[in-house]
């Protein structure tokens, strides 16, 4: 049998080859040209030697696949708009070709005539999901980290090679749709629920029960290739067809607002496709998925939420040349919320942790919360009684900061108040090494000034943690200006250690994340002083993209808190930095009618006892005349709170406070959510184009206010058509640029 670079090929005594993918020097399998090319010649080696009765294919690694490489569809894209401007016509059939490669090799493999078995040893995503299915037998290994999906529509695709039709002949219609639009994550046990797997086995059965299938005499032939075959959920024309397709579009309506494309042309495909037969279908899943890829919100999502996610998490931004740590102990200042969620991650990655209070019964109560957490994982199936017991041996909760000797990094999130963090700072700092790391978690005191109360500068960072800790994945990586690249380099590992992405930020109030929040939170009071109802505030928000209404977004945060900062403010830079409208409606919020948000039940919404649900407060309607409805533009009040946030990241950008564009977006999205098929802050500016966002601004400035005037740097890129991701090309340089 003939050697291959990514595959082994080996044939039994019985006749059936096992396939073995194994890519070298690569930590998961991917669909590249190359294992395409290869895997077509393993098919027609297969199909053509009568020696040989099926096939079985499976992973020499621990997972299966995570499916297409995105950096193909990349490339492929690339040679698509090169070639666009010469040859329309020309490019779109490169890219439609390129769109079917992988769908038309899975029709070849079902079609060879030899039976073929996928045995799926671990995590199968994608493109090599829809190779398992395209195989005529699918065995699973039984397991809580095998996981199966086509998660595609999730950065701004959909499966293109056989998914949205092989699904929905193998499953139940609405599931197939439910899994489809929205790359729901399935256990080996829900898969085989639902018709998606035939058998799920102990792993160390896989190969044999994978063989066993063939030997048994499995058919090459598909169950749609075959006459009479009838669609598990009924045809789209029958009473159940019409009981599903009316409802399933109005709710795709309901949860996208229209904003994807690409759930949309999943509906679109099923619909077609199980009309004709399936080579036919195949072919009108090509069609949209070429167009899809031409779309805006792919060439966004692709690159926000696959590419530069994937390189900020591998470290894109960590100083070259500093040894990696690996962490023998940590030390968390601060007991109270903050703190225990930052000892709960850090010893769910393994990491042994100090848990430091002002006292004992303080700290365990930390202590508690972890037990909390992880109990209640448990109690779901996501963690087992043994990782319980683990998890909680690694949390040392003490009052005494001599502890502290011998952490890597100490991380301090006590009150934020600059006197309070003074003093643990100096604790801290009396029992530590010299090498050891001090990390501040602040979300509004600059770095720089709480740096001048430690002994060693160069190892003060700020790390910037988002509520709740256990379940926000961006972290925000402050530099002050003393900090070296060796506390940027242990701040990136340790937020690797703990699976979360990582952001350098340079110093200002507010960092990033919290600057541009505010905007997004100052306009919908903005919009609440003019008289707009707040329904509609809370609609248009979600209505533009935002998962919540930035009403309900600061109840979650407290509006005693907006108040604190609002006052801060003033105090810091003047009576004019900050609107006394808007000062007086949160003064009314909290002083007046004592509503401080979800902690005591009472803000802009009230909060009744479950499982009722929450509902905007009626007496918002009474603070200022309402407008009628009808009068306001629902386009205008979703533009203003998309523009306000893009403005502002936009002037972070200009000053300096973040300098690479990948940052801004992936944590734009991370943090609070903005329009995710937009690609984040930036690239919503990029994919309308500078010169049509700043006429935009313009409209919104001359009829809403100052908040919407634009940044210098945005005139001149309009004027030199440039975009972010060409001013400030992330890969022109590897340095981390630092304020200056």
């Amino acid at each position: 049998m003939a050697d291959y670079t990514n595959f082994t090929v080996d044939t039994d005594a019985d006749g059936i080859a096992l396939v073995t993918w194994n890519m070298p020097d690569r930590s998961m399998n991917v669909f590249t040209e190359e294992a395409m090319n290869e895997l077509e010649k393993i098919i027609d080696r297969v199909a053509g030697d009568a020696a040989i009765k099926g096939a079985v294919i499976t992973s020499g690694k621990d997972s299966f696949s995570g499916g297409a490489d995105l950096n193909m569809l990349k490339r492929m894209l690339g040679i698509f708009h090169a070639e666009k401007a010469k040859d329309p016509e020309k490019a779109t059939k490169l890219l439609f070709d390129g769109a079917g490669r992988m769908g038309w090799l899975w029709r070849k493999l079902e079609t060879s005539g030899k039976p073929w078995v996928a045995a799926i040893n671990g995590t199968c995503m994608g493109g090599a999901f829809e190779l398992s299915l395209a195989c005529h037998g699918r065995v699973v290994a039984e397991g809580d980290k095998v996981k199966l999906a086509l998660p595609e529509v999730k950065v701004g695709i959909f499966p293109g090679a056989g998914g949205t039709q092989r699904v929905p002949r193998l499953a139940n219609t609405q599931e197939a749709l439910q899994m489809l639009t929205t790359g729901q994550t399935l256990t080996p046990k829900r898969a085989k629920a639902m018709g998606l797997v035939h058998e799920v086995v102990a792993p160390e059965k896989l190969i044999d029960a994978a063989k066993a299938m063939i030997v048994a005499g499995l058919k090459p032939v598909q169950p749609w290739d075959e006459k009479g075959f009838k669609i598990p959920g009924g045809p789209v024309y029958s009473a159940a067809g019409a009981n599903l397709w009316p409802p399933a579009i109005a709710i795709l309506r309901r949860v996208t607002f229209g904003n994807y494309p690409a759930p949309i042309a999943i509906l679109k495909c099923v619909y077609e496709g199980l009309l004709v037969p399936f080579e036919t279908a195949l072919r009108i899943e090509q069609r949209y998925f070429t167009e899809i890829m031409q779309t805006t919100e792919a060439a966004m999502m692709i690159r926000s939420l696959f590419v530069s996610l994937q390189e900020l998490n591998k470290g894109a931004r960590r100083p070259q040349g500093v040894a990696s740590t690996k962490f023998k102990k940590i030390g968390v200042l601060g007991a109270g919320f903050m703190g225990a969620g930052i000892a709960y991650v850090t010893a769910k990655a393994g990491i042994p942790v100090v848990l430091l209070d002002r006292d004992v019964p303080s700290a365990e109560k930390g202590k508690a919360h972890s037990d909390s957490l992880i109990s209640e994982a448990v109690a779901k199936g996501r963690a087992k009684p043994e990782d319980k017991e683990k998890l909680l041996s690694l949390i040392t909760p003490t009052d005494d900061y001599a502890l502290l000797d011998g952490c890597d990094l100490v991380i301090e999130a006590v009150f934020e108040d600059s006197e309070v963090k003074k003093a643990a700072t100096e604790k801290a700092e009396a029992v530590l090494k010299s090498t050891a790391v001090y990390a501040s978690n602040t979300s509004t005191i600059p770095i720089t000034g709480l740096a001048k109360n430690s002994a060693r500068p160069k190892n003060f960072i700020g790390i910037h943690f988002f509520s709740p800790v256990d379940r926000m994945m961006l972290m925000e990586i402050i530099l002050g200006k003393k900090t070296g690249d060796k506390a940027l380099a242990v701040a990136m590992d340790y937020v690797r250690a703990i699976g979360k992405t990582p952001i350098v930020v340079n110093d200002t109030r507010g960092f990033y994340v919290n600057r541009c929040v505010l905007q997004y939170m100052a306009e919908s009071y903005r919009m609440l002083i003019e008289g707009v109802p707040a329904p509609m505030i809370e609609n248009a928000a979600k209505m533009a993209g935002m998962p919540v209404g930035p009403l309900a977004l600061t109840d979650e945060t407290a509006i005693d808190l907006a108040q604190k900062i609002m006052r801060q403010t003033r105090r810091d830079l003047g009576e004019k930095a900050v609107d006394p409208a808007q000062m007086q409606l949160i003064d009314t919020m909290v002083d007046t009618h004592g509503r401080h948000g979800r902690k005591n039940g009472k803000g802009f919404y009230d909060y009744p006892a479950k499982p009722a649900k929450k509902k905007l407060w009626p007496g918002l309607k009474d603070l200022y005349p309402q407008l009628a409805p009808e009068k306001v533009d629902v386009e205008q009040l979703k533009q203003r709170f998309l523009v306000t946030i893009a403005l502002e990241a936009a002037r972070v950008m200009e000053e300096g406070i973040v300098t690479d564009p990948r940052e801004a977006d992936v944590g734009s999205i991370l943090a609070f959510g903005f329009a995710p098929y937009s690609g984040g802050a930036l690239s919503y500016i990029d994919g309308i184009g500078a010169e049509k966002f700043l006429a935009l601004a313009k409209t919104l400035r001359k009829k809403f206010g100052d908040q919407f005037k634009a940044p210098k740097l945005l005139a001149d890129m309009a004027a030199k058509g440039e975009t972010f991701y060409q001013r400030f090309d992330p890969y022109a340089k590897g340095e981390v640029k630092k304020a200056a």
